[in-house]
């Protein structure tokens, strides 16, 4: 009786043994194939996010590769004040024009413009103060330089006869020496301004007033620059003041004769100037 509850209480026990075993066996084997699955997986993501990882390092490398290139060469452009662009290349045209310029001058400049009218207003000084006033002619015009700008005042009596805007042909020299500055220095914008006296325009006379009078000598001496001597049109500005800028306000006729008269301003073009050193 005794080795019979033996015996059957081995064999329950190897029963519950085995069925714990093989439970167990099945929970590793779902837990395995599940890693596995995930780590299949994750592998497939891995290798997909390498991928992109690749392509981006690609453009990366190229658009490198690409502004490198643009610094490396003369036509890379450097922007600098406002939107003034300048390359590589004008850079070095403009170091050298200004090692030419007064130095105490530059070390006041505190922009671009500030330097490139510097060079323009050298260049023009240059052919103004060997060039311009002639003989006998000292007189009748007169040379201010403001800063950058180029003042030219021409006295009536050498232009123009009383109450008309037909050019003398007297002044052919002096307008011919002009065009001559002006064509010298492509960077430049010149206005010319008729000024009259302040006594009424005589009845019967062919303009109106000094408005129209001052307007017409302005055109006038602009037609001669451009059709007679080659300054190009695009440079040129034409108006007339009338007798509102008069320079004395006496009322002698020393006094009308010196208010009666052209001015012509020379007026330096930034933009001009670094598209001519561009074009050089």
């Amino acid at each position: 009786m005794k080795k019979l509850i033996t015996l059957t209480l081995l064999s329950g026990a190897f029963v519950f043994t085995s069925c714990v075993s093989k439970k167990k066996y099945v929970e590793l084997q779902n837990d395995y194939n599940e890693t596995r699955s995930q780590l299949t997986k994750t592998q497939v993501e891995k290798e997909e996010i390498e991928a992109k990882y690749a392509k981006i390092e690609e453009r990366v490398a190229d658009y490198n590769s690409k502004i490198q290139s643009l610094k490396d060469t003369n036509d890379s452009r450097l922007q600098l004040e406002g939107n003034v662009v300048v390359s590589n290349k004008d850079k070095e045209k403009m170091r050298a024009a200004l090692a030419k310029v007064d130095q105490e001058e530059l070390a006041q400049a505190k922009t671009l413009e500030d330097s490139m009218n510097l060079i323009v207003s050298y260049n023009l000084k240059q052919n103004l103060d060997s060039s311009l006033i002639g003989e006998g002619e000292e007189d009748d015009i007169q040379i201010d330089i403001d800063e950058t700008v180029v003042m030219i005042t021409v006295s009536d009596k050498l232009l123009f006869k009383s109450g008309s805007a037909r050019v003398n042909p007297k002044a052919n020299n002096l307008l011919e020496r002009l065009a001559s500055v002006i064509n010298s220095e492509p960077a430049m914008e010149v206005m010319v301004e008729g000024h009259t006296d302040s006594q009424t325009v005589k009845p019967g006379s062919y303009v109106k007033d000094n408005w129209e009078l001052s307007v017409k000598r302005s055109t006038a001496v602009i037609r001669k620059l451009q059709d007679d001597f080659g300054v190009a049109p695009e440079k040129l500005i034409a108006a007339g003041r009338s007798s509102y800028h008069p320079l004395t306000e006496e009322e002698t006729k020393e006094a009308y004769a010196k208010n009666r008269r052209t001015r012509i301003v020379i007026l330096p073009n930034l933009d001009k100037f670094l598209a001519l050193l561009s074009a050089n």
